[in-house]
């Protein structure tokens, strides 16, 4: 068992329960992104169904990186749930502190993912430039209309789950803008109530996220082997670009319904603290807050090489 993936796919678990903040982005800082983005593509791709087909089960688990995609899976899951009895409710009570924490958190990761650039030339500064006006752009456009034609249902799967593993955009965010997040999230909790259509919505949408993260995590990993540098300085453009969605103190300007017939908001525009309209601007928290975020990724590194350490503990025992 490694206790360094657990933690690892804990932090990622966490930041997937925020809206606004991707898994992708802790799984980058932590140095697992580029074998997560492999393991992904052998589980989807026809290797390892050749190998089992040829060589059994226990060689296709390993040729799929089985152990490692179960460990982190196990560690989201742990993530996911201490997220939903803790950070939501803290975001429900103290916005602006939350977000703080965060816009602190993607700077230091978007520095941390620019180190690794060896070489800054045209090229990579021009990258860097349009993914940022890409990721801002996503933030700041009108919602599509929503609608249940299958094609769009699979589309949508397709384009949501290349997100999840695109640091700096969240998947919940695209489907969003989609128009395609009540549509969804309506039919997963209808399946309970046996509800065909709800069932039809749901499978097309699983097998657009297979499609999408197969394909997408190939591309990735082709990507980060050819063009490193250029890949990473996309992505660190990415990053800096969603910072607008993690401003502390946002106005909404549009707002939407969720499932539970509760108004939330959807466009916001940034404000100073003196024009925030959201209650409590709570100003000394959120330098506190940032400040802490700008403080994790230090920290997840120590905390991962920790990890690493007491692995290599137990696998000597």
């Amino acid at each position: 068992m490694s206790i360094s993936l657990i933690l690892k796919g804990m932090a990622m678990g966490v930041a997937e329960a925020i809206p606004g903040v991707s898994g992708g982005t802790i799984a980058f800082i932590t140095g697992i992104y580029e074998r997560l983005l492999r393991a992904i593509g052998l589980v989807l791709g026809p290797e390892v169904v050749r190998s089992l087909r040829h060589d059994g089960l226990m060689p296709a688990w390993r040729a799929a990186d089985g152990a490692f995609l179960l460990q982190l899976g196990a560690g989201m899951v742990v993530g996911l749930g201490i997220a939903v009895f803790t950070i939501t409710e803290l975001l429900a009570t103290y916005p602006p502190v939350v977000w703080a924490f965060f816009f602190g958190l993607i700077i230091s990761s978007a520095i941390y993912v620019g180190r690794q650039i060896d070489r800054w030339n045209f090229t990579t500064i021009a990258l860097l430039l349009l993914g940022a006006v890409f990721a801002y752009f996503l933030t700041t456009i009108n919602p599509m209309a929503g609608s249940s034609n299958p094609v769009l249902v699979f589309l949508a799967g397709m384009i949501a789950i290349s997100a999840l593993i695109l640091p700096g955009i969240s998947g919940s965010f695209i489907l969003l803008l989609l128009g395609m997040y009540t549509v969804v999230f309506s039919a997963v909790r209808n399946l309970a109530s046996g509800d065909a259509g709800a069932l039809l919505i749901v499978g097309v949408f699983a097998l657009g996220c297979l499609v999408g993260l197969g394909l997408f995590s190939r591309v990735l990993t082709y990507t980060f082997k050819t063009f490193p540098q250029q890949t990473l300085a996309t992505l660190t453009g990415f990053m800096l670009g969603s910072l607008g969605k993690l401003w502390p103190w946002r106005n909404a300007v549009t707002t939407r319904i969720d499932s539970d017939g509760v108004e939330l908001p959807l466009l916001e525009k940034t404000v100073l603290p003196a024009n925030y309209l959201g209650g409590e601007p709570f100003v000394l928290a959120v330098i506190v807050a940032f400040v802490a975020g700008l403080l994790v990724v230090f920290l997840l590194d120590r905390l991962s090489g920790a990890g690493e350490a007491i692995d290599e503990v137990i696998t000597e025992d």
